[in-house]
């Protein structure tokens, strides 16, 4: 019942936001509109906790208002969300497909987003470094948010990194700040179904930029995936536990 109450708010708020970002977006400048996609990630965030029961914990230091690249785990609908609520101003990398939703094109065009094509090849590589060439256009730099997978992937699993956060950081001469998670486990994918417990967003150790490319895409995959199994571990282990005080609570009033 809390997953479909949830969802009902979720679009629902989602489909208020997207007519009011539409109209921030005719607004001069990204100041309004950048105000309004925030204000929409910390609403479903409070959601996220008072309707299902995910509290969302943030370990490590968001790079706020800093010239990085936030290369994340992707396996939920929820990470870009959430990150929005947590990073503040930050830029994105988000696939073709987000073009499809009602006005979300509009809004994406304005606040900036590098959109890319999500078949790869040389037309993603060149997607990314024409929105690489506007961003740097835009005044004061802001983090760069990037799902080096590509897509999205189911919890305890992961794809091959790809090099668009590497190129970023080379090209740009910005650091690159991991970031691995476990929210998949509250929010699979883009999954009906959500589960309460305590999703972690944690922000590592930044690599520096580096022309070797293999090397530093096999780190940065290595710690971003290792982190991300500590976390679903951690997560697994409160989950059986509260389940089992939950048991025990159950079976004590049975008795009473």
């Amino acid at each position: 019942m809390r997953s479909f109450i949830f969802n009902i708010a979720y679009w629902s708020l989602s489909g208020v936001y997207a007519i009011i970002c539409a109209g921030l977006a005719l607004l001069p400048g990204r100041w309004a509109l950048m105000h309004g996609i925030r204000s929409y990630s910390r609403a479903t965030v409070i959601l996220m906790r008072v309707i299902c029961g995910i509290k969302v914990e943030v370990r490590g230091t968001p790079p706020k208002n800093q010239p990085v690249v936030i290369a994340a785990k992707h396996q939920s609908w929820g990470d870009g969300i959430v990150m929005m609520a947590k990073t503040g101003d930050v830029n994105f990398v988000c696939g073709d497909h987000m073009l499809k939703f009602p006005l979300i094109g509009w809004v994406l065009k304005r606040c900036g987003a590098i959109v890319v094509n999500n078949q790869g090849g040389e037309k993603a590589a060149q997607s990314l470094k024409d929105g690489m060439a506007r961003s740097q256009g835009e005044g004061a730099p802001r983090p760069i948010l990037i799902y080096p997978e590509g897509h999205l992937t189911e919890v305890g699993t992961g794809m091959r990194y790809r090099s668009g956060a590497w190129r970023m950081s080379h090209q740009l001469d910005r650091p690159v700040v991991p970031v691995a998670t476990n929210l998949g486990q509250c929010w699979p994918q883009q999954k009906w179904s959500k589960f309460k417990g305590t999703a972690v967003i944690e922000f590592l150790e930044p690599m520096q930029p580096s022309a070797d490319r293999d090397a530093f895409l096999a780190k940065l995959e290595r710690d971003v995936e290792a982190k991300s199994r500590a976390l679903e571990a951690e997560f697994a282990h409160q989950h059986q536990a509260l389940h089992c005080v939950e048991s025990n609570e159950s079976r004590a009033e049975a008795c009473i």
